[in-house]
């Protein structure tokens, strides 16, 4: 997934980045309203992580500048500025949601994602998750590999999900933890490797194309190809 941070301040914007880039993230950087303008016809963005507060063009004007070329690229409005009207005053102008600052990163991320699935869908949730030979209907529970039905128990099945949501996608051990045990440690000190290994076992082992990878020191992901491939 590619993504456009728009944010003047070089502090914040290297959080933003480095957070993004760990969980698989390409971002294309911008440090002002103007400079995003002259990017957006030229690269082809999923979501726009956008300040409000920008020098010269604020984030008002450029949300509103990209929703005139009929640009519709989600975005994601930030500001320190927390009263209902900016909030109200951000919607408005086309943005598909606005965070408050200051927020947790973890926060950033689920918004960020949620939006993403929203586009990917066109705002109707999906009840069955291809990749490859692999399927999970999320009606009926039901996981299958190239036909055979893989028997899952149900924390198995939410990291399934997880994973399965944006195929391709690399997420870090905490990033997995958070989404799918609801905590930021590991009581357990290697909760997520267990379960990863667990479904390997079920879903990969003695199929000719293995779906789960390790990038290591990065994360896990689920794709249908080579573990390097982006």
């Amino acid at each position: 997934m590619n993504l456009l941070l728009v944010e003047d301040d070089a502090r914040v914007s290297s959080f933003i980045e480095r957070g993004l880039r760990a969980e698989g993230y390409f971002v294309t950087v911008a440090g002002s309203g103007e400079q995003a303008m002259a990017l957006c016809p030229v690269q082809a963005f999923d979501l726009i992580v956008l300040d409000l507060m920008l020098p010269g063009m604020s984030g008002l004007s450029v949300c509103h500048e990209l929703r005139a070329r009929r640009v519709m690229t989600p975005v994601l409005m930030l500001s320190a500025m927390s009263a209902v009207d900016d909030r109200v005053n951000g919607l408005r102008t086309g943005a598909d949601d606005y965070l408050g600052k200051p927020f947790a990163f973890v926060e950033l991320l689920a918004r960020i994602e949620a939006l993403l699935r929203r586009a990917g869908a066109g705002g109707v949730r999906s009840s069955l998750l291809v990749v490859g030979d692999l399927t999970f209907d999320r009606e009926t529970f039901e996981v299958r590999r190239r036909g055979r039905l893989v028997e899952l128990t149900a924390k198995e099945l939410a990291l399934l999900e997880f994973l399965m949501v944006t195929p391709g996608k690399v997420f870090s051990r905490a990033r997995i933890l958070s989404s799918v045990w609801g905590t930021s440690t590991d009581p357990l000190t290697n909760i997520v490797d267990v379960y990863i290994r667990r479904l390997r076992a079920k879903i990969d082992d003695g199929e000719p194309t293995p779906l789960i990878h390790t990038l290591r020191g990065v994360g896990y992901r689920i794709a249908d190809g080579p573990a390097g491939a982006q």
